[in-house]
């Protein structure tokens, strides 16, 4: 991945994407360009098939482009970047490793292979056993699953793996978190607690964070920019600011019912 110079406020560049399944396939994204300045929370939306899904991980560096380029935190994406953190709505967990274990890895895997700007940025000091243990008990304690520490995933309900998956995440420090639909197999009451509980690490990290969801309610929660996607080819972002998302009691006032509706009217649904 080779540095771009680009603006210090500006985490995430997509400029001029385009992206095709196969040799002959209707583009997905043409001549596409959008941007994420750092601290920003921004949310996708857009029907099943318009790109969401494909967009994030274009960005995570799982996927390459068919033309244009994307850069992160001003490098160049070609590759998975060790700065960026994936939260994925499978959660990811290893079955045969303890909740423990499971937050631990991305500190264990950074420490065997060290400082090597691909699994750990170059510039950051690789923890030690002692140290690690600290950061992972103190994100068990903060999300809520320290009592839950030697159990099994299997063992422990939906919103305890995702937090699981989600401690294992922030205690690699990412600059950028990337969410898709993390929250969607849950039932009502867990994906609220844990919108809340992602309301409230934007706002002590300072995180950029970006949320696929099919939810219209859930990207007017979380995005504070909403990133509308209509059928293929997506030519040109379509962009719903959303300033009142995080704010104590949202979810109750007039703003976000018409900030939902705005989105329904955008997604072609009826009001």
């Amino acid at each position: 991945m080779a540095a771009v110079d680009s603006p210090p406020d500006v985490m995430v560049a997509v400029d001029r994407l385009t992206f095709r399944y196969g040799a002959r396939g209707t583009p997905v994204f043409q001549d596409f360009s959008w941007q994420v300045r750092a601290g920003e929370a921004w949310s996708i939306i857009g029907p099943s098939g318009c790109g969401k899904t494909t967009l994030l991980t274009l960005i995570a560096g799982l996927r390459r482009a068919t033309a244009g380029t994307i850069t992160v935190g001003g490098t160049r994406i070609e590759r998975p970047r060790p700065e960026t953190g994936l939260i994925l709505q499978d959660y990811g967990l290893l079955p045969w490793a303890t909740v423990e274990a499971n937050v631990a890895l991305g500190l264990r895997v950074r420490r065997f292979y060290g400082p090597d700007g691909k699994h750990a940025p170059r510039a950051e000091k690789v923890l030690g056993r002692r140290e690690a243990r600290e950061v992972v008990e103190s994100w068990l304690r903060r999300l809520n699953i320290y009592e839950q520490r030697a159990k099994f995933p299997a063992a422990i309900s939906g919103g305890q793996r995702q937090r699981t998956a989600i401690a294992r995440t922030l205690a690699l420090q990412p600059d950028l978190l990337l969410m898709d639909e993390p929250f969607s197999s849950l039932d009502a009451p867990t994906r609220e607690d844990l919108q809340n509980l992602i309301l409230q690490l934007q706002r002590e990290m300072n995180l950029t964070s970006i949320i696929v969801t099919h939810a219209i309610e859930e990207a007017a929660i979380l995005g504070r920019q909403i990133l509308v996607l209509g059928q293929p080819p997506n030519t040109a972002p379509v962009i719903v600011p959303n300033p009142e998302a995080g704010t104590p009691g949202y979810r109750s006032t007039s703003a976000f019912l018409d900030r939902c509706n705005q989105l329904r009217t955008l997604l072609g649904l009826k009001v």
